[in-house]
């Protein structure tokens, strides 16, 4: 990434989203904060000073679009980083098409679609998109149906993309973290019925290092698919 790269960054407000956006914010890049209102918004422009943000509901991805098209948009993106994300566990036996949908919607189809808006300004600046997928993009286990599901359609997203934009320098990276210390670890615990314990899990700033190498990393080479597991 050159001088005052632009980042368009979802989920900033926690986690591994806010991890990152702290690191680039803190070495001066521009930052453009995704939110799903504009409370939102308003605490991550106060969080981030200087930021700019974006207002768009990800569990609504036909109207962002709509949402879009009344809100100015960066003329630079030198990366776009996926990085919100939902989670309901249930078995396929009690998961109803209300869980299916806002698991589907916020993880895979509203990055596709925003990636679909970004192309033009990633194209221009030979930009970087990257997927804060899962574990659960690579195997699903028992429970976990309708998340794994939306993670490993987000694979397929980005291994598509990959080949699709690879000849124009866009580079895609999926990044597949295990368990983070995180407000959404906490919910997986609460749903699982388990003590939760952030000592055992990764560190989102961990994470964050990954991404930032990959988004660093020189013109030569490009990080595909990166798995990042608990390392105690």
């Amino acid at each position: 990434m050159g001088p005052m790269a632009t980042h368009v960054i979802t989920g900033a407000g926690s986690g591994i989203g806010a991890a990152v956006a702290r690191r680039l914010h803190a070495r001066g890049d521009e930052l453009v904060l995704h939110a799903r209102d504009a409370a939102r918004a308003k605490e991550l422009a106060a969080a981030f000073p200087g930021a700019r943000t974006l207002v768009g509901d990800l569990a609504d991805p036909d109207r962002l679009s709509w949402a879009f098209s009344h809100q100015s948009l960066p003329d630079r993106v030198d990366s776009l980083l996926h990085i919100a994300g939902v989670v309901e566990l249930g078995g396929v036996g009690d998961l109803t098409p209300k869980s299916w949908h806002h698991q589907l919607n916020v993880n895979l189809i509203a990055p596709a679609e925003l990636t679909r808006h970004f192309l033009p300004q990633l194209r221009a600046a030979r930009g970087h998109v990257v997927f804060v997928n899962s574990g659960a993009g690579l195997s699903a286990s028992a429970g976990w149906s309708g998340y794994a599901a939306s993670k490993h359609g987000l694979k397929a997203l980005a291994d598509a993309l990959r080949q699709e934009e690879h000849a124009g320098g866009v580079r895609v990276t999926s990044v597949y973290p295990g368990r983070t210390a995180s407000r959404m670890q906490a919910k997986v615990h609460q749903q699982e019925g388990k003590e939760y314990d952030p000592g055992k899990w990764i560190d989102p700033e961990s994470v964050a290092t990954t991404i930032l190498m990959a988004l660093d990393l020189p013109r030569d080479a490009e990080v595909h698919d990166l798995s990042v597991r608990p390392g105690r």
